[in-house]
């Protein structure tokens, strides 16, 4: 977590509280319209509570946010969605090969 953002790195969505479109419109400085346009978008799909209103979790927010950062820089939603997508991908992809190579060296002799 930034002293400039609200929300700490990647965190798993069933550790943490899911926050309401409002609350979490707030944390990222955006419209409750912009969440819906990412949930059209299908950049994120927010869970339901019993009553069926949506809410975002951490992680979600983490990726709204930088969703509208490109979307700020006049990038179009739907391009800023796969960019955010794409950039996810490859810290996943980059976090498993570093521990794939970690496991498969051998530890040195001290």
């Amino acid at each position: 977590m930034t002293a400039d953002s609200p929300l700490p790195g990647r965190l798993d969505d069933d550790d943490y509280p899911a926050y309401t479109m409002g609350r979490a419109a707030e944390l990222i400085g955006a419209s409750p319209a912009f969440l819906r346009a990412l949930g059209d978008a299908r950049l994120i799909t927010p869970l339901r509570s019993e009553g069926g209103h949506r809410r975002y979790s951490r992680y979600q927010l983490r990726i709204a946010a930088r969703a509208r950062e490109l979307v700020d820089q006049g990038t179009p939603v739907e391009a800023a969605c796969r960019i955010v997508i794409l950039e996810d991908q490859l810290e996943e992809a980059q976090r498993l090969n570093a521990e794939y190579r970690a496991a498969s060296n051998p530890d040195p002799a001290p």
